[in-house]
């Protein structure tokens, strides 16, 4: 294979195990890892990929079928030789709950080991209310629980939690009591979650989650470094320098949301790109046109008598990004840009078309424009996100990938 993309994606996400003694534990991660990343692999090629000896691999993936980690294939026959067995994720090897607590709705994600939703449960509101986020995270406890059953239920290793690090921000924007911020503030969401429930909770920025999702399971796989942008009541995103999430000293690292997009003037500060480019606006712009809200399930935004509207936010909002993104350019050299967001594919390749146009127009002398590419996991990307944290806690290699641990 000629292709660069290709060349890195297998360079990168070459996990590397030891054969010396005492490893046991760290083999395996790396083992399960290979396979998470490339798919199921025989023997030999799991031996290629890590580094570790064949005689290792075979004593830890007969232990890892042995412990339900592992499944055997299909037995599968070369020109000579004996035939190959490829080894796969046991899909009830083990599960995690993902939590999105969004400004606009609550998602629930239940996965299997092999990271694909076996559960999923949504409720939507206008803003958040504390009590009633946490009265429907406790009945959806208790369905995961139904769900699963006594024995499945044994292999649920946590709760990944995404959330906005402040949902009392921008009261004023989305139209905020202060009772009802004051609320969250005195909330530590993450103990409120932790007492509901007997499992580990980690947590993480809602779009950093969204990030980690298109990091381990879609195109980040094949870049290093990459921006990413994540549409929703405000945008956000995540950085990922050297294939690792970089969520900085206070967890603001990518947060594309509150970029200015000017200077100050004698009015006051700049305007915000949140305050151009989400779907809080867009949501404006219908109704200053006297349109209902057709919400962002279906294709109605793009078709009459919304699109008119619609086209007029993306024309701004593509605008507004391009900005952002010639910013972040002039600090950070990286291979790319990833757009996705809570909105239907149509509207999302739009948004991508009118901002690649938008940075056409650009100046970018000094700098190279990085390729600009649609993300592949779509709106259960930060509860996907947040349901890989405990999955990645407990069985990959890289504790630091995505996960800073809490004292």
């Amino acid at each position: 294979m000629n292709d660069p993309h290709a060349r890195a994606e297998r360079a990168h996400l070459r996990p590397r195990g030891s054969s010396q003694g005492g490893l046991r534990q760290y083999n395996e991660r790396v083992v399960l890892q290979a396979i998470r990343l490339h798919g199921a692999l025989p023997g030999a090629e799991i031996a290629r990929l890590t580094g570790l000896t064949a005689q290792t691999v075979s004593m830890i993936t007969k232990s890892l079928i042995d412990d339900g980690y592992l499944r055997k294939g299909a037995p599968v026959r070369g020109k000579v030789g004996q035939p190959s067995v490829p080894l796969s994720l046991a899909a009830d090897g083990a599960y995690a709950i993902g939590i999105k607590v969004g400004r606009r709705r609550l998602d629930t994600l239940l996965i299997d080991f092999s990271g694909q939703p076996c559960g999923r449960w949504s409720l939507d509101y206008r803003f958040p209310d504390p009590d009633e986020v946490l009265a429907e995270l406790r009945q959806r406890f208790s369905a995961v629980r139904r769900k699963l059953g006594p024995d499945a239920r044994l292999r649920l290793q946590g709760v990944g939690l995404a959330a906005p690090l402040s949902l009392s921000s921008w009261q004023a924007l989305l139209g905020v009591t202060p009772a009802v911020a004051e609320r969250w503030n005195r909330l530590d969401l993450r103990d409120a979650v932790a007492d509901l429930c007997d499992w580990p909770v980690h947590s993480m920025k809602d779009t950093a989650a969204a990030c980690v999702a298109e990091l381990v399971a879609g195109r980040g796989r094949g870049m290093h470094s990459f921006l990413y942008i994540f549409v929703d009541t405000f945008i956000g995103g995540g950085l990922v320098i050297d294939s690792h999430l970089r969520n900085g000293l206070t967890g603001n690292a990518g947060a594309i949301g509150s970029m200015p997009l000017g200077l100050p003037d004698a009015h006051g500060p700049a305007p915000q790109l949140l305050s151009v480019a989400s779907l809080h606006t867009l949501e404006q712009a219908w109704r200053d046109a006297g349109l209902s809200d057709p919400g962002f399930a279906g294709p109605e935004a793009l078709q009459a008598p919304w699109r008119a509207a619609t086209l007029g936010w993306v024309d701004k909002a593509a605008t507004a990004i391009a900005h952002a993104i010639n910013g972040a350019v002039c600090l950070l050299d990286l291979d790319g840009v990833i757009i996705d967001g809570a909105i239907p594919r149509e509207l999302l390749d739009t948004l991508i078309a009118a901002t690649s146009a938008a940075m056409r127009r650009s100046n970018w002398e000094g700098v190279g424009a990085p390729q600009l590419l649609a993300g592949t996991v779509g709106p259960d990307a930060g509860a996907l996100g947040g349901a890989l944290l405990p999955l990645h806690a407990n069985f990959a290699p890289d504790r630091d990938l995505f996960i800073k641990e809490h004292a």
